[in-house]
């Protein structure tokens, strides 16, 4: 909603992210990859202190010259109104380190690496770079 604490930091991280990439193109900038990613997931419904924080519901942003833009990338699986109250978190469905460990191996081609960073992990590739 236009003028609350969300719009608000929402529109300012917009706008920074805008001069950021305007800047690149004067430059050097379709060799720069920008990923917007916060730990601080939200929920579905108000939790205790009427807040939505503390959830598991995320987004990334991933801007760059290599990026395969302009869409969203997600599996929803929709929202259904018989969700519990006490349990209006959304399911992760795609972890963050695909995202990353594709930018890793595709970006900066550090594939061979990728265990050693994610340990244990195996990466689903999400055609988030051309």
């Amino acid at each position: 909603v236009v003028g609350t604490d969300m719009y608000n930091q929402i529109d300012s991280l917009a706008k920074a992210i805008s001069a950021f990439y305007s800047d690149l193109l004067v430059g050097k900038g379709r060799s720069v990859t920008l990923i917007v990613i916060s730990e601080f997931g939200r929920r579905l419904g108000e939790n205790g202190t009427i807040g939505t924080d503390h959830g598991y519901g995320n987004i990334m942003l991933v801007l760059g010259g290599a990026v395969n833009g302009r869409r969203v990338v997600t599996q929803w699986p929709g929202v259904s109104a018989a969700m519990p109250a006490f349990n209006q978190d959304l399911g992760v469905t795609i972890d963050y380190r695909d995202v990353l460990s594709e930018i890793i191996s595709k970006r900066l081609g550090n594939a061979a690496n990728l265990p050693s960073i994610f340990p244990g992990y195996s990466y689903t590739d999400r055609g988030v770079m051309v």
